[in-house]
């Protein structure tokens, strides 16, 4: 499938086949994938808790606004971040570089980050944002359906999947094969409506 084509075929599902349940290979080609996606620094932020227990689903569920997908979907990622990912073992994301790059990018990274925790948390939400449109797209290539969610209760789910203090959670995707038909996209904003050249005018 060409990259078009899974951009046009995507689309937030709802209703997955609950009795489904994606090969192992399936989800590992999906997760390599993934790890391609691009970070600042290389410092790979993301973190993917993959919620396979259906105890832990129902739970999750009841505080996403009762969303059948959270329990129905083949696979259900929570997109968290490290939000100090850059300052653990920096040396590590740059291992394979020249030295010379090592020797530039590696203090670059602290220097960035360091005493800028907005920064930090904004960089995290980028990433998952990153890694969430590549899960999507790659679903969409290897046959399946995907919703990307923000409508649960952050603190109640990072209490259910043990959340790190020093981690935070972007969204949630689910993945599976969809059973219903989705309707028309409902009102796509022209181009000439969301893009400015050069700058805006405020007058």
């Amino acid at each position: 499938m060409k990259v078009s084509e899974a951009v046009r075929k995507r689309r937030a599902v709802k209703w997955f086949d609950p009795q489904h349940q994606m090969p192992e290979s399936i989800f590992n080609a999906l997760m390599k994938a993934a790890l391609l996606s691009p970070t600042a620094f290389n410092i790979q932020n993301w973190r993917f808790v993959r919620v396979t227990d259906p105890a832990q689903r129902r739970r999750i569920r009841a505080v996403a606004w009762d969303q059948a997908q959270v329990e129905d979907a083949s696979e259900l990622l929570v997109l968290c971040f490290d939000v100090k990912a850059w300052q653990k073992e920096p040396g590590r994301y740059w291992r394979l570089a020249p030295q010379e790059v090592r020797d530039f990018l590696v203090p670059a990274i602290g220097q960035y980050y360091d005493g800028k925790p907005q920064v930090q948390r904004d960089e995290g939400m980028r990433s998952c944002g990153l890694v969430g449109q590549t899960l999507m797209l790659m679903a969409q290539e290897l046959g399946y359906d995907s919703c990307p969610m923000d409508g649960f209760d952050f603190a109640a789910v990072g209490e259910i999947i043990g959340l790190p203090q020093d981690h935070d959670i972007a969204f949630m995707v689910a993945i599976g094969k969809g059973i219903k038909d989705v309707w028309p996209r409902p009102g796509q904003l022209t181009l000439d409506e969301v893009m400015v050249e050069n700058r805006f005018d405020v007058g």
